[in-house]
């Protein structure tokens, strides 16, 4: 009794072929794609960068928001610089542009300016009144509840009263936007404008730097996630 072989026809050996080679280069992609990542050196962190700063910063859980309200940072806007201006009128004559001033009596109220808000990048036209004026407001970018839970509960009245109306810790943002930050750090908000995070991250580890502010680990996970693709960026200085 003699049996018959099938051949397997030529056109689906070829296609075998093809998927096994198509499946050899996906893998060996993935191999050496592997092979970077580990093989790529850390960021470097030079001294006088974020990096560097965040790599001093303490790092540990938050503590808790028991005793947290407002008025431990003082009246909000005092004039802490004896300027004879209030803070909120600081901040918007150092980030607007095209700026009017009253006339009646209060030359440090901004009355009208142009804004280009670094945390959506848009342009916002600024005109002071009730219903108008929270298109700007100003941020803390370290906001006061999560510098209460990471050093300054334990501070004293001035220090924190000084906290709040740092110009280093302050800027003027869209309103919106403020108000969708709340008091989340870095691991849980960041600008949606991609381009000005390394800014942003590198003036918040310089504030908690200044004022010798911890970090969680989240914080300085995500925070380090951002300056990876700005590793020069620098510390700002007010």
């Amino acid at each position: 009794m003699s049996t018959t072989s099938r051949r397997v026809p030529r056109r689906t050996v070829l296609r075998y072929v093809l998927v096994a080679l198509a499946l050899l280069i996906v893998l060996a992609n993935v191999l050496d794609e592997e092979s970077a990542a580990v093989d790529a050196p850390e960021p470097v962190a030079t001294e006088g960068t974020a990096l560097a700063a965040l790599a001093r910063l303490d790092v540990k859980g938050p503590g808790p928001d028991t005793g947290y309200e407002r008025a431990e940072f003082g009246s909000a806007w005092a004039d802490v610089d004896d300027n004879g201006c209030d803070t909120r009128n600081d901040v918007l004559a150092r980030d607007l542009t095209d700026l009017t001033f009253s006339t009646r009596g209060e030359p440090c109220e901004v009355r009208t300016g142009t804004f280009l808000d670094p945390y959506t990048g848009e342009t916002i036209e600024f005109r002071r009144g009730n219903a108008t004026s929270a298109a700007v407001q100003i941020d803390h970018v370290v906001p006061l509840l999560d510098a209460w839970r990471k050093g300054a509960r334990s501070w004293d009245a001035q220090t924190r009263t000084r906290f709040a109306n740092d110009p280093l810790n302050l800027l003027a943002a869209d309103g919106p936007s403020n108000q969708s930050k709340g008091a989340r750090d870095a691991s849980a908000w960041l600008p949606p404008n991609h381009a000005f995070r390394c800014p942003y991250v590198a003036r918040q580890i310089a504030v908690k730097a200044e004022y010798g502010l911890s970090v969680t680990p989240s914080e300085a996970e995500a925070m380090e996630r951002v300056l990876a693709d700005c590793p020069a960026e620098p510390i700002p200085a007010g």
